[in-house]
Parts: C-alpha cells; structure tokens; sequence
C-alpha cells in the first residue's frame, strides 16, 4: 500500500507541473492539501487503511484536476510510452552509441560487409527451415535467376569484363527506399532479372565461380570467343532515372540450361553491423590503428553524405608512404593495429597495401610518393587495400566529420560477434 501511495503522489506532482497553470485558487489549493496529507501519513508510516483512505482522497481531487493526465486513455499511455522511448533512443544515438552497418568488404577480413554463399548447378541448397534460420542468424536471403526457357544462356558484360547492370530504385525489407543493381540473363534469348543492393560488389566474382571456376578461365574464355566474333554489341541504360547508356559485349556463357532450373543461386549474407562509440573523441584524440568512422558529406571527391568505417593511418604531420605491401608512417614501418603487421606479412587472407592507381581514380600514394597528413585532417584506408576505395581516393578526412570508433560487433551472430577490433 505505501508503494501504491508512492505511485499516486508521483501522479499527483506530474497533474500540479503540467497543469497548476490552468486551475483555478480552490482546486490547486485541494490538490496541494491532499498531496500533502498522503505524504505525511507516507512519513508518519501510516498503517494500510489509513493510507487507503488518503489515496481516495487524492484520486478523487486527480480525477476532477487531471485533464489529459489522469484519467488518461490507453491510446495516450502508449502514445507517450513510445514518444518517450523514441526521444531516449535518439538521444543515446545521436550522442552515445549509433548503430552501423558495413556494406563493402573495403575492411575485409576485419570486418565482413555483404557477401555471397553461392549454390552453382548441381550443388545443394538449404531448404525452408534452415533458410530461416540462417535469416535470423546470418541476415541471409536468397536470390536466384531462374531461366524461363531451355537454351544457351547469354548476358552483357562492360569492356572492363564486368557484367552489365542498371542502377534501379528498390526496397529494403520491402519498405525502405534504396539503390539496386539490376542484372540481366538471357535463356534461349528469353531476359530474366536479378536485383542486388548497390553496395554489393562480388556479383562478378560469383558469376566467374558459377559458369568458369577460376577468373584465370573465364580471361581465356573471354579472350577465345572474342577471337571466334561471337560477341555482339548491345546499348546498356546506366541508370533508370538517366537516359545515359553505354556500349557492352554480349557474350554466350558456357553453359545450357532446361527452364524453371537457376541460371545463379546464392544467399545474400549481410554485413557485420556495429555499434559505434561517438563519446570517446570528444575526450580523447583518435589514435593511428583504430576503426575510424566518420561522414563523408564534406569530403571532396565522395560528396554522397554517407558513413564509412576505414581504420586510421595518419594523424595531423604524419608522413604516409607505400612501399608494397608496407604502409610506413614517418620513416617507419606502421604500428598500431594487428592488421598492419598481418597486411605487411601478406598473412592470408590479407593481401597487403597497394599504391594509388590512376587508374582507379587515385590521388595519393603512388608507388615513390609521400602524403603529408594537414592540420585538422586524417588519413584513412582499408584493411583490404587492393579492394578498397580509401585515402588514396579521396584524400583526407576533416576532423569535424569524425563521428567515432567501432564498439562491438552485434549481428549476424558468427565467429566475429563481440568486441570490434
């Protein structure tokens, strides 16, 4: 009973800050004396009668004075209940804890972003049941294009031997907008589509494993059939929203297929998704070696206002230098972090660190060349250097855009789930 009196003088004092405003002298004044009255049988430790009777009294002043607080519906109970959660999430995100997801493999092996388990012809698939399961556990969906005719089946590749697609709008979870790939098979000449998210970058990788085993054979394929003329040029739309199109090969790929049989089949496998500690640097200054995430909206040559999680390399007056696969710091081999010293050990599955490339749009680092790290700036790269588009790129990253450091990896619930590295 003295808790349920607790409770009542707790209500009492909400209706008295919200509303004291709005009552008139007479019911303020009411409900200020049985507050007052609960309160002192609350001290004096009143036996349950007593205070059974002091809570009618109040409840009766509440219910007069109350307004929207009491007597309060449960539509405004859940309303406020969710209000307030909403508020307090925001809160903790926006100042503490913020959840990420990591959709490259730029931080590979480190940190997994979207990968593919592939299933090719003749190989099992799991089944309803365990794909459930692997829903839940691993965040894996299946995709597959499934041929609608028999025959030889055919797609479009760029000239860089990457396999044509259209940026298109889609869903996530089947509400959430977001950017797509869109790829095109073709069975006896009849097209079936396949959508992957946009970030997903190892379709190709999958496709050469699928239809050739080995990139090794799919360049000599490639190369045979160009020599044999079997290509044939197709106009490829870019982007659906866009009227920019671009000239792509037509190559048959090794392989007949009966219809309803899948051309491809995988699962999808989500990223690691983090929680990311945006105290710490507001305390302390980020230190070489760490995960390292920060917004991309101001940096130039990015321009997207995304997140990115790379690790830091170099603080304001570092000298960075590549010497493959090496990353030196100052004159000195770089420290700080395991996988500096796994990458120069080029320890599998690390690869080491590669120059910038021209080619690929690099700025810095090219093979004999230094970058100077500037005052209020930091210098970024992956974890898997030769597939990741980093520092070298884009340059460096304005301390105001730091938002923090990886925390603890909570999903999917594999071997890395835990403390982040």
């Amino acid at each position: 009973m003295r808790q349920n009196a607790a409770n009542w003088l707790e209500l009492a004092e909400k209706v008295w800050h919200f509303r004291r405003d709005v009552l008139t002298g007479a019911e303020g004044e009411e409900l200020s004396r049985r507050r007052n009255g609960l309160k002192q049988l609350l001290q004096e430790k009143a036996d349950a009668g007593k205070l059974k009777l002091g809570i009618e009294a109040l409840e009766g002043v509440l219910r007069r004075t109350g307004g929207a607080i009491y007597p309060k519906t449960s539509l405004t109970e859940n309303v406020e209940f969710f209000l307030v959660a909403a508020i307090v999430i925001l809160g903790i995100r926006a100042y503490f804890v913020q959840p990420f997801k990591i959709p490259t493999n730029s931080m590979w092996p480190t940190y997994f972003g979207m990968t593919a388990e592939n299933f090719p012809a003749g190989a099992p698939a799991p089944a309803w049941p365990a794909r459930i399961f692997r829903l839940l556990a691993f965040g894996a969906q299946r995709r597959e294009a499934i041929a609608p005719r028999s025959g030889e089946v055919t797609a479009a590749f760029f000239s860089n031997r990457r396999m044509a697609f259209t940026a298109k709008s889609g869903r996530t979870w089947l509400i959430f907008p977001s950017r797509m790939k869109e790829y095109t098979f073709y069975a006896d000449g009849a097209p079936v589509t396949l959508r992957v998210p946009y970030d997903f970058n190892e379709f190709d990788s999958l496709l050469v494993e699928t239809f050739f085993g080995s990139q090794a054979a799919f360049d000599a394929y490639w190369e045979d059939q160009y020599r044999k003329g079997r290509f044939v040029e197709r106009e490829v739309q870019l982007d659906e929203n866009g009227g920019n199109f671009i000239r792509a090969l037509v190559l048959p790929l090794p392989r007949r297929v009966q219809a309803g049989e899948p051309i491809v089949r995988f699962d999808l496998m989500t990223g690691d998704q983090l929680f990311v500690d945006r105290v710490s640097y507001h305390f302390m200054r980020p230190r070489v070696g760490q995960g390292f995430v920060f917004r991309t909206g101001k940096i130039p040559g990015i321009g997207q206002d995304e997140y990115y999680i790379k690790r830091l390399v170099g603080t304001p007056g570092d000298v960075l230098e590549v010497k493959a696969p090496v990353l030196y710091r100052n004159g000195r081999p770089i420290t700080g972090a395991a996988a500096f010293e796994l990458n120069a050990r080029r320890v599998p599955p690390y690869g080491g660190y590669t120059f910038g490339d021209s080619l690929y749009g690099a700025r810095y680092l090219f093979k004999g060349q230094t970058a100077t790290v500037p005052p209020g700036g930091f210098f970024a790269m992956g974890d898997n250097s030769a597939n990741s588009s980093d520092g070298r790129v884009w340059g460096f990253v304005p301390a105001k855009e730091v938002v923090g450091r990886p925390l603890f990896i909570y999903y999917p619930f594999t071997r890395r789930w835990g403390l982040a590295r």
